[in-house]
């Protein structure tokens, strides 16, 4: 479904991604883990189309410098010079890091404007499916979203990726923040995403412990570079892999 094939990604002269190559096929869930500054959000939005905007913009102003170097493809299709709207038609949703929600607006509003280009009955149908995936938002439907505590806020937010009916749901960072209680709830959480919607999901994430148990295949990224990859289950045996997330 997802093929990168030596991507490079450089800010002016400092390199964010050096030579990274990955597949993700359909139905899997596969895992980028890294540390903190290690390319996982860059990553993300090369593969989002967010990198094109962001490249547009700086040139714009007149500021940093963003080149792009490899390919991007999706289901066969090369992607690589393709703005993000395109990409969502296309199939492809990024949730972010710290996902904007509408604060002064309600859960089910906030679901709403995510569906606003679906006829109502298809908007609706998504938004039951949501609650049915997220019971613990249904109590919170008339509570503004400002008001939801981290965890259900990042329920909603893939809850809104949701509506939009992604074929591929990128994930970066969701566990950011959260107490290991609502980490544990929205890895099962993710795991009822991928069984229930059929998406493919792709996840970057620092907090390896959660995440490893439950993906398909996993890729290790450091400084931009592909270091490790395997399954979940030989990435959580790995002693490096250990050594380095799990503090063991």
């Amino acid at each position: 479904m997802l093929k990168i094939r030596n991507l490079m990604v450089f800010y002016e002269n400092a390199l964010a991604i050096n030579e990274f190559s990955m597949d993700v096929d359909h139905g899997e869930i596969v895992g980028v883990i890294g540390s903190n500054s290690a390319g996982k959000t860059t990553l993300m939005n090369t593969v989002s189309g967010l990198i094109i905007d962001l490249r547009i913009k700086e040139q714009r102003k007149g500021g940093e410098r963003i080149t792009l170097v490899g390919t991007v493809s999706f289901k066969g299709e090369d992607v690589t010079p393709m703005p993000p709207h395109e990409r969502v038609k296309k199939g492809i949703v990024l949730c972010r890091e710290r996902h904007p929600i509408f604060r002064e607006s309600d859960v089910t509003e906030n679901l709403k404007i995510a569906g606003y280009l679906f006829s109502r009955k298809e908007r609706d149908r998504m938004i039951d499916s949501v609650f049915e995936l997220f019971p613990i938002l249904v109590p919170l439907k008339r509570r503004k979203a400002g008001f939801l505590s981290g965890g259900e806020q990042q329920m909603l937010a893939i809850g809104m990726a949701l509506v939009v009916q992604p074929s591929l749901l990128l994930l970066d960072e969701p566990l950011l923040g959260l107490s290991p209680a609502m980490q544990n709830l929205l890895v099962e959480s993710i795991k009822k995403v991928n069984e229930a919607s059929g998406a493919t999901i792709l996840i970057t994430e620092q907090f390896a412990r959660p995440i490893l148990p439950m993906i398909e295949r996993g890729y290790v990224i450091e400084n931009g570079m592909l270091t490790m990859q395997g399954t979940g289950k030989e990435l959580m045996d790995n002693p490096e892999v250990k050594s380095a997330y799990f503090g063991v």
